[in-house]
């Protein structure tokens, strides 16, 4: 995973597209943004929707075959997922999970190294604080993404998600960049 972030964020600026994911069986959320330096562009986001009167394994299909046409249309450089928590019933969390473990194949299968993140550090990477509430990552999205136009809490919180990455990768590729040689240094100081 750091030689995809390293050969993605570093060297010269070149737009990076990321996929980002918030996990659900009736909704999965995704977005795109585009990184070129420091700069980040709105792509697309959008919601792949389930349908609940069908069964599990069908569902999970609908959302795999959603994903791989978002992925197919969009071609992104690497995926954000976003972790999920434990609810209180047991039944909600194991399907959950299973939607959660197609959101992670679906990039993977297509060759897109994933990232996930909790819910706390895409909110803190976002806005700031690891507890804000939906409304504040929404207005931080789209004061990062100007004229985004939001397909569902989903969507947002998928671009959060994405944007989560951009940073930590950026972040990531500046800390394992090589150092100048300290003989270059030493001579033009002298």
């Amino acid at each position: 995973m750091k030689v995809a972030i390293r050969a993605a964020m570093s060297g010269p600026a070149r737009a990076v597209r990321v996929l980002g994911l918030d996990p659900g069986l009736r909704i999965t959320g995704w977005g795109i943004v585009e990184s070129e330096g420091a700069r980040l562009r709105h792509v697309a986001n959008g919601r792949v929707v389930s349908d609940d009167a069908r069964p599990l394994a069908e569902r999970l299909v609908q959302l795999y075959d959603g994903l791989m046409a978002v992925i197919e249309a969009h071609t992104p450089d690497a995926a954000a997922v976003e972790e999920t928590f434990v609810n209180k019933n047991a039944s909600s969390t194991l399907k959950l999970g299973a939607a959660r473990g197609v959101v992670l194949l679906a990039p993977a299968r297509a060759g897109i190294p994933v990232a996930e993140y909790a819910t706390n550090a895409i909110k803190k990477s976002v806005v700031g604080v690891g507890h804000a509430a939906k409304e504040q990552i929404q207005m931080m999205v789209a004061r990062l993404l100007p004229g985004v136009a939001f397909a569902g809490a989903d969507a947002a919180d998928a671009l959060a998600a994405a944007i989560c990455h951009v940073h930590h990768a950026s972040t990531a590729a500046v800390w394992t960049m090589p150092a100048a040689a300290p003989t270059a240094r030493a001579g033009a100081a002298r």
